[in-house]
């Protein structure tokens, strides 16, 4: 019989942590990251709590990652250690090793319950090229619509679902010679991303929009009653 493997004690302490992508790093696909991450974790020396089992690997926990190829300033994950450590300490840490680009902005205690279960709506910036007044036309078709479905190859295969009903807030800005665009998603499943909005609004329209379009995400956390994106570490 083979020889069970020795389980791992508990760990005894959670730490949350926000970090962004930013420049050429928003290519970074999640698994990129996540390799990134852990070869991070190891060479500050952080004392990582591992899960049993015959491959025990660090408990790292991630929540909310955003689309390849958007820029993030609201990233968040969740690591367990064997040993309690000053999160103001964590973070100073994990800035000497991690890649340019890849940057850690706050490390706190773990609150109590899920951090995935604090995601529910995303606050994303979209800097589109085309101008304004072609954007905007599309925005108030989309906006006059009760239903837009858009489809999308998913892991489960393509699939169709309404994008109308995840926005909650969509605002049209001049930006120079493109326009910015100011939109609240509401998570869900499936997830509707702001590629998806492009795409919605293109089929609306008419009009290609997804082109050289940048995508950044400037905050994700609970939704408020007012429409707005809390801080999903705030305890």
């Amino acid at each position: 019989m083979r020889e069970q493997p020795q389980q791992q004690a508990p760990p005894v302490q959670r730490l949350r942590i926000r970090y962004a992508k930013r420049g050429r790093m928003r290519f970074t696909s999640h698994r990129d990251f996540s390799r990134a991450f852990e070869r991070a974790v190891f060479r500050a020396r952080l004392p990582m709590a591992y899960s049993s089992g015959f491959n025990p690997h660090p408990r790292i926990s991630y929540a909310g990652a955003a689309p390849t190829g958007s820029a993030s300033e609201a990233e968040f994950l969740e690591i367990a250690l064997a040993e309690v450590l000053d999160p103001a300490a964590v973070v100073g840490q994990l800035a000497e090793v991690m890649p340019e680009g890849l940057d850690v902005l706050t490390v706190v205690e773990a609150g109590p319950g899920s951090l995935a279960d604090r995601l529910e709506a995303s606050h994303w910036r979209l800097d589109v090229p085309q101008p304004a007044e072609t954007v905007g036309a599309a925005v108030a078709e989309f906006l006059a619509r009760d239903e837009v479905e858009v489809q999308r190859m998913t892991k489960k295969g393509l699939r169709t679902f309404d994008c109308r009903a995840a926005v909650l807030s969509l605002a049209v800005a001049e930006d120079g010679s493109g326009t910015r665009l100011d939109l609240v998603l509401r998570h869900g499943t499936p997830s509707v991303r702001p590629d998806d909005l492009l795409t919605a609004l293109s089929e609306v329209s008419g009009a290609a929009l997804g082109e050289r379009v940048l995508l950044t995400r400037l905050a994700q956390g609970p939704l408020g009653d007012d429409g707005t994106v809390g801080d999903p570490l705030s305890q």
